[in-house]
């Protein structure tokens, strides 16, 4: 098997997610890889999320992808600060909560100065 120029990339795609439970809640997660991640939340097994177990059926509602794990990490952060009805906007494709999260996030770390 060869590598291609993808596999040899260090930093690979990462998604963050929004699932729904039985008892209409919403958990928002970050993954390499959705699906998978979905299949074991449904699995309800010991790589499911604690908050997840025995409350499916579960439904995968929204995923981005993004470009690295630390993007999708401040990018779950900044959701999970959200209130429910936000959340819904999301899911339902609010570009303008879109942008605001997306500026949150993008926001570079900067070298302050003291003077």
């Amino acid at each position: 098997m060869t590598l291609t120029k993808e596999d040899e990339s260090p930093e690979k795609a990462w998604y963050v997610y929004l699932i729904r439970n039985k008892l209409d809640q919403l958990y928002c997660g970050a993954t390499s890889d959705v699906e998978r991640r979905f299949r074991e939340h449904q699995d309800g097994g010991l790589r499911a999320a604690r908050a997840l177990r025995g409350k499916g059926p579960l439904e995968l509602l929204w995923y981005k992808k993004l470009a690295d794990k630390s993007t999708a990490l401040r990018w779950e952060y900044q959701i999970k600060q959200l209130d429910r009805r936000q959340k819904n906007r999301l899911v339902e494709g609010n570009t303008r909560l879109l942008t605001k999260l997306e500026q949150r996030t993008s926001a570079v770390n900067e070298d302050v100065s003291l003077k």
